[in-house]
């Protein structure tokens, strides 16, 4: 299965909004938690700055989100991960309410009381946890509800290839092959689960393997290419819509960035970020389009300057956005 023309061409903007979105992240993200700290004596101060708390950031990991929500409609759900920026905006989340939720404003998705983990957006049917495993029994749940409805919905369930050795893996995918519901399972396998590699905690090299036990296809993307996972999703969407049931999906993916941002990194080997970025899919898929005829000078140059100013656009949204008022900590909770 290959994209049209225009598929690809929203794969590569949204790619290239999605990196400069993270990286630009990265940068807002240390702003006040780096030295001179001197008054409180700390070298890192995870609560300070415009955006306090962890930050997960998905750059190199892209292709896996645009390759994905290239097949899906408004209708059907979407359950991300801790690392949920780039899923959120493939499936359509709005970037002003999304990185305002980040800043903890009121302008944000959920008023600023969720933060980057916990991003909801019910008119685009898109959520996360920051919980690891926890967006398989959602999506599962998701997926009932369309078989129910008599609708052909689907459902698709991101998770890393370390949430795989979690319970709630299995406990999905058996309830999703027992009951052929149409669900996606993608696995990012970035190498790492935190700071783990999967050869130190994974009984079988390819998580796609494990399919078969629940009475599904298992297939492995092994390039970290949008095109790749763009053929491999849309077989398992197609599946999924015609009543066939569930598929698992395991993608070579590549984390440039450590697992949370101030990570060290002393597990990884040395140099390895800048070797995985001597591959980056974001040029690859535009000297592909080039090749094709699909993309030339003039349409790089609008592509590129869109995203910039929708990146643009969405933190300065978020800077200049309030903060919700104290007493907002006491509506829409469950007493």
């Amino acid at each position: 299965m290959q994209p049209t023309p225009d598929q690809s061409l929203w794969m590569y903007e949204t790619m290239l909004v999605i990196r400069e979105y993270e990286e630009t992240m990265a940068t807002v993200y240390l702003e006040g938690k780096l030295p001179p700290n001197i008054q409180k004596g700390l070298a890192f101060d995870i609560g300070a700055g415009p955006v306090p708390g962890e930050m997960h950031l998905a750059a190199g990991q892209e292709p896996v989100a645009v390759g994905t929500c290239a097949h899906l409609r408004d209708e059907d759900t979407v359950v991300g991960t801790h690392r949920p920026h780039h899923f959120a905006i493939a499936k359509g989340v709005p970037l002003n309410a999304m990185t305002a939720e980040i800043f903890g404003k009121a302008t944000g998705l959920s008023r600023g009381k969720g933060g980057h983990m916990h991003l909801f957006d019910p008119a685009h049917k898109f959520s996360c946890s920051g919980i690891e495993g926890a967006s398989m029994p959602p999506a599962v749940g998701a997926a009932l509800a369309a078989k129910k409805l008599g609708r052909d919905w689907v459902a698709v369930a991101f998770f890393g290839e370390g949430a795989a050795n979690q319970g709630t893996f299995h406990e999905a995918l058996n309830l999703a092959g027992l009951w052929k519901l149409p669900v996606v399972f993608v696995c990012e396998d970035n190498k790492y689960a935190i700071s783990v590699r999967k050869s130190d905690s994974t009984a079988v090299e390819s998580n796609a393997v494990r399919a078969a036990g629940y009475g599904m296809p298992g297939v492995d993307v092994l390039h970290n290419d949008p095109l790749e996972v763009f053929a491999a999703v849309g077989e398992a969407v197609a599946r999924a819509r015609a009543g066939e049931g569930p598929t698992l999906i395991e993608v070579q993916t590549d984390r440039y960035l450590g697992h949370f941002q101030g990570d060290g990194e002393v597990y990884r080997p040395k140099g390895e970020p800048d070797e995985l970025r001597m591959r980056d899919p974001i040029p690859a898929l535009a000297a592909r389009l080039r090749e094709q005829g699909t993309l030339d000078d003039a349409a790089d140059e609008q592509i590129r300057a869109r995203a910039h100013a929708r990146v643009e656009e969405a933190y300065a949204f978020a800077r200049e956005s309030p903060y919700p008022d104290p007493d907002e900590a006491l509506r829409s909770v469950f007493a």
